[in-house]
């Protein structure tokens, strides 16, 4: 996947954009190659079959979420076929400006929080009748953390005695014990810094719904481990009307995350690997509210 097999596609496919250049986007993700083309749009590619069937249902739904939403989200203009020796679907969207999140790039944790917070709330509200089910399609996020409670129960091992194995295994077993008592609601299933864009300080815009899915929104809770702080973490769920064990399944999926990621059991990186080392201590350690 490069610049010239998207120009092909362009062309061939969408000819009134034949004439924009096309350039790499300089930060890309796991699942998919992101391409600029010209100032307004953005071609988005699969990197494997496990990931094309995410095309399908972005625009089929996203459409419908847009005006339900407090933050942008993705706009689907064009869907590619198959073609150029390339094998799965794929999509134009229009760019959204922004800078994924982190730290040095937010003005107020708090007020990031809380915003993040009032989109997963209008999320949730959204009516999930004929929305897809979680499954392996997913990655089974809004589905039962069961899906990985050997991974997870052997990633605790492999990383003893560097964290505290016990707890880890008594947070992890308690967690799956427990399941959505209410009605399916949509969840986004990956509510990471990489898909949450960042404009003059403020959370702007949500990103990458691959892997939506309507279940139990307790995935999309683990950013509350994996990059907030304690401050913000408190108002992140003082702002979600979401009971206690749901909250618990949210941390489960952020240790699971963070501990097969720290045991070697996923592809990773080097800035992935101290990431998950942070998440651990947020989750085993004394900040861990």
């Amino acid at each position: 996947m490069d610049r010239e097999l998207v120009r092909r596609l362009i062309g061939t496919q969408f000819p009134q954009w034949a004439h924009l250049p096309v350039r790499a986007v300089p930060v890309d993700g796991w699942d998919h190659r992101s391409f600029r083309l010209g100032d307004t749009l953005l071609v988005r590619l699969p990197g494997a079959a496990a990931y094309a069937g995410q095309v399908e249902h972005e625009h089929r739904w996203l459409p419908t979420f847009a005006p339900l939403l407090p933050l942008a989200i993705p706009e689907p203009l064009g869907l590619g076929r198959p073609a150029e020796g390339y094998p799965f679907a794929w999509s134009v969207y229009r760019w959204i400006e922004g800078e994924m999140a982190a730290a040095a790039r937010v003005g107020d944790m708090q007020v990031f929080a809380a915003a993040l917070a009032r989109f997963l709330g209008a999320l949730q509200r959204i009516d999930p009748e004929g929305g897809p089910e979680p499954g392996a399609r997913n990655f089974h996020r809004g589905g039962a953390l069961a899906a990985y409670d050997a991974e997870a129960r052997e990633a605790i091992r492999r990383l003893s005695p560097s964290i505290d194995a016990v707890a880890a295994t008594r947070l992890w077993g308690a967690a799956v014990r427990t399941t959505w008592q209410r009605d399916p609601v949509w969840v986004h299933g990956d509510i990471s810094a990489g898909n949450l864009l960042v404009r003059d300080g403020e959370l702007a815009a949500v990103i990458d719904f691959g892997q939506l899915a309507v279940g139990d929104p307790a995935c999309d809770l683990a950013i509350a481990w994996t990059f907030l702080d304690s401050r913000s973490r408190a108002v992140f769920r003082s702002a979600l009307a979401l009971d206690a064990d749901t909250w618990l399944r949210g941390r489960a999926w952020a240790l699971w995350k963070a501990a097969i990621v720290g045991a070697g059991l996923a592809d990773t990186n080097a800035v992935e690997k101290a990431q998950a080392s942070r998440t651990l201590e947020a989750i085993l350690g004394s900040d861990r509210a």
